[in-house]
């Protein structure tokens, strides 16, 4: 069996890593091959090309890529047109993966898209578009499987990989002298994965850190920096706030950064889910870059009230959310100020977190694979 995958960034390299093991679990002599990362490259894949070509965002910044990511679209087409995968699976990315999608598929190649775009977010008529690309959708919340079912399209919801990799004992204090940090406060910082983001919000929140630390001494701060090439930006926005001595800056692993934390303070996206799932108490900030936002509103492309995937999941909406010009140092530091001030909530918070973990842990690798198996096999 031979799956072609195209994986876009980091959250979709881990989860096309996952497919990849479990899939071999069920064919040990599958091969895997196209956009990948260094996880799905460790699972076994061929990389044609590496997943964070694909990491662009937004509705203007992507133009100055497009000419390059149609010549790498164009040029994975030929290669799978002229030998064809069993299935191919595009890995988030719709903007890329679903016109790769579509013309696979008019060439009888069956194809997977892995992690629904957010139709239920904001330009719903996409869901024309998968329908047209993939044979199969794999969904990652729960909600997604019966809007995909009211417009005919094949969708099987498998969970979450992140709530199926959270360890089963959380311990604060283990996390905090793995990471070396003795406070009795620790709030954990995350900047965004992507410079635009660090860019637009980074400042933001070390000057948040800088009202916070006046009032509260005692109080450090943990930043994983999701890649190398952040470091320097976020370590210069730090001082510029006076405040690097009051922050531990470590290579990655989040999940440590957010264990080890009283309240989380991220930049809205995939690691507001993560820091649900690990149950802590988390503020959401975000800042597009004005044009994009601008088309956004002016548009009515946004269909949403509460933008943070926990509080799309939850019956309640229990992560603070402060968007664009909402997101300004004196109200995020309130926020954090209250939780700090309130154990009772945060209590409360985490364990409304906790079912949620348990309502996502399904075995989503699994599931995925055993879906994949099956269209390859039909």
């Amino acid at each position: 069996m031979k799956i072609g995958l195209v994986a876009g960034e980091s959250s979709g390299d881990l989860l096309g890593a996952g497919l990849i093991r479990a899939l071999r679990e069920r064919v040990p002599d599958a091969t895997f091959e196209g956009v990948a990362g260094p996880a799905m490259v460790a699972a076994g894949c061929e990389q044609w090309e590496p997943a964070e070509s694909l990491a662009v965002m937004g509705l203007v910044e992507p133009l100055a890529h497009i000419p390059r990511l149609l010549r790498l679209r164009k040029s994975l087409f030929n290669r799978w047109q002229a030998a064809p995968p069993d299935v191919f699976v595009g890995i988030d990315a719709p903007d890329f993966n679903l016109g790769l999608e579509k013309k696979l598929r008019k060439c009888g190649i069956k194809t997977v898209h892995y992690v629904s775009p957010t139709v239920w977010a904001w330009r719903p008529g996409r869901i024309q578009t998968v329908r047209e690309a993939a044979d199969r959708v794999l969904c990652i919340l729960p909600f997604e499987k019966p809007l995909y079912d009211q417009h005919g399209v094949d969708a099987v919801f498998v969970g979450h990989p992140k709530a199926d990799s959270i360890p089963a004992r959380l311990d604060a204090s283990l996390a905090r002298q793995t990471l070396g940090v003795d406070a009795s406060e620790v709030v954990a910082v995350l900047p965004g994965s992507r410079r635009g983001e660090v860019s637009r919000l980074g400042a933001i929140l070390a000057e948040t850190a800088k009202l916070l630390a006046a009032a509260r001494p005692g109080i450090r701060f943990v930043t994983p920096v999701a890649t190398h090439a952040l470091r320097p930006l976020i370590e210069a926005q730090l001082h510029d706030a006076g405040v690097a001595d009051s922050f531990l800056l470590i290579d990655g692993d989040s999940e440590t950064a957010m264990i080890a934390a009283d309240v989380v303070l991220l930049a809205s996206g995939t690691a507001a889910l993560e820091s649900a799932l690990l149950g802590r108490p988390t503020i959401a900030a975000y800042r597009l870059a004005p044009v994009t936002y601008a088309i956004a509103i002016g548009l009515r492309l946004v269909k949403l009230t509460h933008y943070t995937l926990p509080n799309l999941l939850t019956e309640t909406p229990l992560v603070p959310e402060f968007m664009q010009n909402d997101a300004e140092p004196p109200a995020l530091a309130a926020a954090v100020t209250s939780l700090l001030d309130d154990p009772d909530r945060r209590h409360f918070i985490s364990g409304e977190f906790a079912k949620l973990r348990s309502e996502l842990a399904l075995g989503a690798d699994q599931r995925a694979a055993e879906s994949v198996f099956e269209l390859a096999q039909s």
